[in-house]
């Protein structure tokens, strides 16, 4: 027998008819297929968003459980030991635990924020693919369409328009910063006082260590969510669609 291969016979044709030419590799994608594509690309960013905001609160949650923990030894010992040495050094080790734990909460939660600035940016990019399929229904929507600064914070306040200074200072954020700058203020404040300082030096060293824990953190979160605003990391942005260009 011949190894060489064998020729598939011929398609059989009617007379005067050429066998089907093969489809072409580059026909358009139908817009059913493209819609399935999107929508599991914005569950999947839903989910992930979901995920994420589990895990911040989990870790608010934890800190100040723990917060709320060490007031509660601190009055035990306290009520066993009496305000002596014992009791001095027990406040400042609980309250420098509680600053390094709340940093350390403020720097994830701080982070899960900027992961959740850019979810919502990809999904506003999604619904601007929405709309590139079914022009108008954009007009249905009630969050944004465009992934720039302006679109995501539109998709945060469900297009009320907040004030941004009050979307900041309302946020987890600047919370867990104000908390953890009265920790900090505290800490201060316990050193200076077992140093064997005055009152007024006291008051004015703790306040002092509280503020510049809550400024430097705020002009920290302030350019971070400025350099999200330089776009998102995304790449080109949604707000400006090829239609738009074209009516230019």
């Amino acid at each position: 027998m011949s190894a060489e291969p064998h020729a598939a016979p011929p398609i059989p044709t009617s007379a005067g008819q050429q066998p089907p030419a093969p489809e072409a590799s580059g026909d358009a994608v139908p817009p059913a297929v493209i819609a399935t594509i999107l929508a599991t690309e914005h569950w999947s960013l839903l989910g992930t968003r979901g995920m994420l905001w589990n895990e911040l609160m989990s870790r608010i949650s934890i800190h100040l459980t723990v917060s709320s923990a060490s007031l509660v030894v601190l009055a035990l010992v306290a009520q066993a030991t009496g305000f002596g040495n014992g009791f001095w050094v027990m406040a400042i080790g609980l309250t420098s635990m509680l600053l390094v734990l709340g940093s350390l909460t403020l720097l994830r939660v701080s982070i899960g924020s900027e992961e959740d600035h850019l979810l919502i940016a990809g999904m506003n990019r999604l619904r601007g693919a929405y709309r590139d399929l079914v022009p108008g229904i954009e007009d249905v929507f009630v969050t944004s369409i465009s992934d720039d600064r302006e679109g995501v914070f539109a998709t945060s306040s469900v297009g009320r328009g907040r004030p941004i200074p009050l979307h900041a200072i309302s946020s987890t954020v600047f919370f867990l910063t104000c908390f953890n700058a009265m920790v900090a203020g505290a800490l201060a404040a316990l050193i200076t006082y077992v140093a064997g300082g005055p009152v007024l030096l006291i008051a004015l060293v703790g306040s002092g260590a509280g503020a510049a824990y809550l400024v430097g953190n705020t002009v920290g979160a302030g350019m971070l969510f400025g350099r999200l605003g330089l776009g998102l990391g995304l790449g080109t942005s949604r707000s400006a669609l090829p239609e738009d260009d074209a009516a230019a």
